[in-house]
């Protein structure tokens, strides 16, 4: 995860996991479905988190805090993920290497109906669920990816950089909750 899958070699893999080369090939057959399944793993356990939420018995206003809550605390134990998700994106040429099953679980939780009900009655800010991700994402996963230009821009070391983390989470809490759930407006 720490690599991706371009910059880490088979003997790389077998060598951090105290393995050997013709062990991992025997079980894996190739470096491509190893890949496969160590990405397939870290997304189960991410959209694992986003189900708990969204199965959630509470307003959306709440599901959205937690929600937030719990990926910052899952990429704070994480923080190589978002990284490794982006770069396999990229090297897969723009195609996740995951089938859309992962995310029909999702849709079971009657979460889309809940932002849709949320838009109508006016408690939720009328914004599309692609620019609503897109305002999750960049404002949750992007504080991991960029850790060492952050780093390195501010000349901070890591537990000062964690720290900031921690208070930037509530900052991204305050910030789209206030933003997204407007009350008594439709924008």
């Amino acid at each position: 995860m720490t690599k991706g899958f371009e910059g880490s070699s088979v003997r790389d893999i077998a060598n951090e996991v105290g393995s050997n080369v013709a062990l991992l090939n025997y079980y894996f057959r190739s470096k491509e479905n190893l890949f496969e399944l160590i990405f397939q793993g870290a997304m189960t356990d991410f959209l694992q988190s986003m189900l708990e939420v969204f199965s959630a018995d509470m307003s959306l206003k709440e599901k959205t805090s937690l929600l937030i809550e719990k990926e910052f605390d899952f990429f704070m134990a994480h923080p190589e993920l978002p990284m490794f998700i982006l770069q396999a994106i990229h090297q897969t040429k723009g195609e996740i290497p995951i089938s859309s099953h992962f995310f029909e679980p999702i849709a079971e939780t009657g979460i889309f109906e809940q932002i849709a009900a949320a838009q109508i009655n006016g408690e939720m800010r009328n914004i599309s669920l692609r620019n609503v991700t897109i305002l999750l994402m960049s404002n949750v996963h992007y504080p991991f990816m960029s850790k060492k230009l952050t780093q390195e821009f501010h000349g901070v070391d890591q537990e000062t950089l964690e720290q900031d983390l921690l208070r930037h989470k509530e900052y991204v809490k305050e910030m789209l909750i206030d933003y997204l759930f407007v009350e008594n407006h439709k924008i």
